[in-house]
């Protein structure tokens, strides 16, 4: 059992990138958890919390430093949607404690992340609730990440810059540590048509501990890393998809070309300054070990430049 880690603030400043995870969703589903909306990701809480486990457990094995707990769709729009109103506390505790579980059991220091998701679908900015709907909806979704015991709120899939600056008001108000990443329509827009810059400079003012970029293509990713770069100086995110969505569910790219064009993107992001890189849908162990992989050659070869 490791001890708890330090201040992720400090480690994603200093040393090398931070290694998040992989995707929870659609590893899930690959194994054949129960995955239908409205929960998603989070039906697994209530039917395969071993598969939620064993699926964090193999991130750990991989390297990741970061397990983002199984919190995407336990905000409670979502959780009454499904017909279990009053649950999302008791529903976000779970999965924290899962996380958790896989954490203690680790052979490095392992942070917890709550996700904190838009709260409607991430394809449809047009659904974005009103101001006080979201901000109502994020402080709740927020104070059961802290009394959960999260290290941090990882604000994912933002597909507005008005939702991803809710979003982050509410998990600082709540005392959490949190970082913003967004889903974009080309490299210089979120997925909604807000200007990338000025996503960036909505959510400036309140210290988020990075501003990133997920849930989309890895040539993508890089592309906009590099517009990102342009209006913020500080720790960067990015994690892609590997595959697409398509009729019946995620259609999955994980052949070995793939995870070479994959791991070749991410070291593209990491020459480009991002601190905290990852896998978003259809990525899963193997990716994050690859990936791991390569920050220690390339740590191993600033080394012996030094």
């Amino acid at each position: 059992m490791t001890p708890r880690p330090p201040d992720f603030g400090e480690r994603l400043r200093h040393g090398p990138p931070v290694l998040l995870d992989g995707a929870l969703g659609t590893e899930l589903e690959r194994r054949g958890a129960g995955t239908a909306l409205p929960l998603w990701s989070a039906g697994a809480l209530v039917e395969a919390q071993a598969t939620v486990l064993e699926v964090h457990t193999e991130y750990v094995l991989a390297g990741a430093e970061v397990l983002t707990a199984c919190t995407f769709r336990t905000n409670p729009r979502t959780v009454g949607r499904a017909g279990m109103a009053g649950r999302d506390a008791v529903l976000t505790q779970r999965a924290v404690d899962l996380a958790r579980e896989a954490a203690a059991n680790a052979a490095h220091p392992v942070w917890v992340a709550g996700s904190v998701a838009p709260a409607e679908d991430c394809f449809r900015p047009e659904l974005v609730p009103p101001a006080a709907e979201l901000a109502e909806e994020h402080a709740r979704h927020a104070a059961n990440l802290r009394a959960a015991g999260v290290d941090f709120a990882l604000i994912e899939t933002m597909n507005t810059a008005r939702e991803a600056a809710v979003a982050l008001t509410c998990a600082r108000e709540a005392g959490l540590p949190a970082g913003v990443c967004w889903v974009l329509r080309d490299a210089g827009h979120l997925l909604g048509g807000d200007p990338l810059g000025e996503a960036v400079a909505g959510v400036a003012a309140m210290a988020p501990l990075f501003v990133g970029l997920n849930c989309n293509s890895p040539e993508l990713t890089t592309e906009a890393l590099r517009e990102l770069r342009r209006h913020w100086s500080g720790p960067a995110a990015a994690y892609a998809n590997l595959g697409r969505t398509g009729a019946g569910g995620w259609r999955r790219a994980g052949g070995p070309a793939d995870l070479v064009r994959y791991r070749e993107a991410a070291r593209e992001w990491v020459r480009g300054g991002a601190r905290l890189v990852g896998g978003c849908c259809g990525t899963g162990p193997a990716l994050i070990a690859g990936l791991r992989r390569d920050l220690r050659a390339a740590q191993g070869a600033e080394g012996g430049a030094a």
